[in-house]
C-alpha cells in the first residue's frame, strides 16, 4: 500500500518564540505610518525628541556636543548648561509658500527642546558655543579636578 501526502506536513510542535520578538510591533508601526500617510491633510511630525540630531563626544580635556540645525537662525537658539545637563532650545521657521500642498512633510518647523545629561562634570563658566553652517558645536571643558593626571613614581 502506498501512502501519499498532499501539501506540506505540519511539524508536531511549533516554536513558541518567534525569530523576531518585535515583529508584531514593526507590523503595527508600519500600519500606523500607512494610516498617517493616507490622511488627506497630511500630518506634521513633532519636532520634540528627535530634532535636532546630536552627537556627544569627549576627549581628555572636553566634552563636545554637535547638533545639526538646518534652517535655524542663530538668534533663535538658546543653550543652557546646569550641573551635568546641557539643553538646546530654539525655533525653526519654514518659509511661507503660497499655493502649495504637501505630499509629504518630514521636516517639521516650530519650537524644539533637547536636553542631554553628560557622563561627567564640566566647567559651566568656560562653556563655548559656536554656530557655523547650520551646525552648533558646544565645547564643555572638564574641570581640572576630574582630568587624568600623570603621577610620577619615586624609588626609595
Amino acid at each position: 500500500m502506498i501512502v501519499r501526502r498532499v501539501g506540506r506536513a505540519e511539524p508536531r510542535w511549533s516554536n513558541p518564540f518567534p525569530s523576531n520578538p518585535f515583529q508584531d510591533f514593526e507590523r503595527i508601526r508600519g500600519e500606523m505610518f500607512r494610516f498617517l500617510d493616507s490622511y488627506p491633510g497630511g500630518y506634521e511630525a513633532s519636532a520634540t525628541g528627535v530634532f535636532p540630531a546630536i552627537n556627544v563626544t569627549q576627549d581628555r580635556d572636553n566634552f563636545y556636543l554637535r547638533a545639526e540645525l538646518p534652517g535655524v537662525k542663530s538668534d533663535q537658539l538658546e543653550v543652557t548648561a546646569m550641573e551635568r545637563t546641557l539643553s538646546i532650545a530654539g525655533k525653526r521657521v519654514a518659509p511661507e509658500q503660497a499655493g502649495v500642498s504637501y505630499h509629504r512633510k518630514e521636516r517639521a518647523d516650530g519650537e524644539f527642546n533637547r536636553s542631554v545629561t553628560l557622563p561627567g562634570d564640566f566647567d559651566g563658566e568656560r562653556v563655548d558655543a559656536r554656530f557655523v553652517h547650520g551646525v552648533l558645536t558646544v565645547t564643555l571643558p572638564k574641570p581640572e579636578r576630574v582630568k587624568p593626571r600623570q603621577i610620577s613614581v619615586k624609588t626609595a
